[in-house]
């Protein structure tokens, strides 16, 4: 069955789609960019990469197997930081009902409801979050501008610029090792990554090259 009409559907009514495969195992003042040669110097930057007064709402935007998770996590071991990774939630709250893309479109809707509010207390409370959500689309981002606009905190975008070979390579080894609870095949990698929109620079994002 193709997902193509449903991916388009989505989209245009504002709904982006995220890194998944569908066989469930039960990444306005003017922007700056930071161009960061490795994710280990990025994560040891605290200093150089965020205010020390302000708590820092990181987001992620790259495609699938890019790497995103792996900067989520030595992100948020950063003191005073936490990850909230979608994936995770998805796959404790929905997997059950997650067969197409449809479904992944309703779930996300739901969850993205849910975690706006939390991450913006989070951040008011003086955390720095680790938003481990796909910022690929401008609707996604857009969101995130709005979760970010009910705070007072600092922000990065990090921008994992990794060629599809490389994404492809490593989710055919992700999904042999069985770990993650998304498959995504070659497939649905390319019809998601047709959607894939590079954040500007008009769109007023704190950037960090990887």
């Amino acid at each position: 069955m193709s997902f193509a009409p449903a991916l388009e559907s989505a989209f245009r009514n504002s709904v982006s789609i995220a890194e998944i495969g569908f066989r469930s195992r039960r990444e306005k003042p003017g922007s700056r960019i930071r161009i960061r040669p490795s994710v280990a110097h990025c994560a040891s930057s605290k200093g150089i990469l965020m205010s020390p007064k302000l708590p820092t709402l990181h987001l992620l935007c790259g495609k699938i197997a890019s790497g995103k998770s792996i900067l989520a996590a030595e992100l948020g071991s950063l003191d005073g930081t936490v990850v909230i990774a979608e994936d995770d939630w998805l796959n404790a709250l929905y997997s059950e009902e997650m067969s197409s893309i449809p479904d992944y479109v309703r779930c996300t809707s739901k969850l993205r409801g849910i975690m706006g509010p939390h991450v913006a207390s989070l951040l008011n409370a003086g955390l720095s979050v680790v938003l481990d959500f796909q910022a690929n689309t401008i609707e996604a981002r857009k969101w995130m501008r709005s979760v970010l606009e009910q705070t007072n905190a600092d922000h990065q975008l990090h921008v994992l610029d990794v060629p599809d070979e490389v994404c492809l390579a490593r989710l055919q080894a992700r999904n042999a090792q069985g770990e993650h609870p998304f498959a995504a095949t070659e497939q649905q990698f390319r019809q998601i990554s047709m959607h894939f929109v590079a954040p500007s620079p008009d769109e007023g994002f704190n950037m960090v090259l990887h």
